[in-house]
């Protein structure tokens, strides 16, 4: 399955260790299983992005899925008309270091309101300014302040999309609980 830069989607937490690499691909992130291929995760999801030649891409890749543009400052499922209570938000393609400054706590907040308890948010973005089309606004300590602001734990953390351990370095994926 394709999903947007940022994507909601219901599954089932405990397949998260199941849901295999995540695979970036010209900004767009590809949640695929052992075989590298995409494929459904369960439950269905919907994409959201303020960027419309981004919504094209995806709309193109994953027609299946509902695609919102959005501001995520202002993001909430329930004015879309979708139900909230997500397992997983997947926020891929520098989504954080790229946030207007100030709005960073706002957006983790409002993500983290959408997951249902227990539910997770996976974030990968850049560190570094070879890891991103203009200098970092914010740091990895930053984005774990605002997470913990917001009620989310870190479980884990990768220097890699393919779960690669994390030892510092310019790109980072985190997943923290609700």
């Amino acid at each position: 399955m394709h999903v947007s830069p940022y994507t909601l989607m219901h599954v089932d937490v405990d397949l998260y260790a199941d849901i295999g690499p995540v695979d970036l691909d010209h900004g767009q992130a590809r949640m695929a299983g052992g075989t590298g291929e995409p494929q459904a995760v369960g439950g269905g999801g919907v994409g959201v992005d303020l960027d419309a030649s981004m919504l094209d891409v995806a709309r193109k890749q994953a027609p299946e899925l509902p695609w919102f543009q959005v501001d995520l400052v202002e993001f909430a499922p329930a004015p879309l008309g979708v139900a909230g209570g997500f397992d997983l938000v997947v926020a891929a393609g520098n989504i954080f270091p790229l946030l207007a400054p100030g709005t960073e706590t706002g957006v983790v907040q409002r993500l983290s309101a959408a997951l249902s308890p227990g539910g997770l948010l996976v974030a990968g973005f850049g560190l570094d300014e070879a890891h991103l089309p203009v200098p970092p606004s914010s740091t990895l300590p930053d984005c774990d302040d605002c997470c913990a602001a917001a009620g989310l734990t870190l479980v884990d953390r990768f220097a890699t999309w393919d779960a690669d351990p994390y030892e510092g370095g310019g790109y980072a994926v985190s997943v923290h609980r609700r």
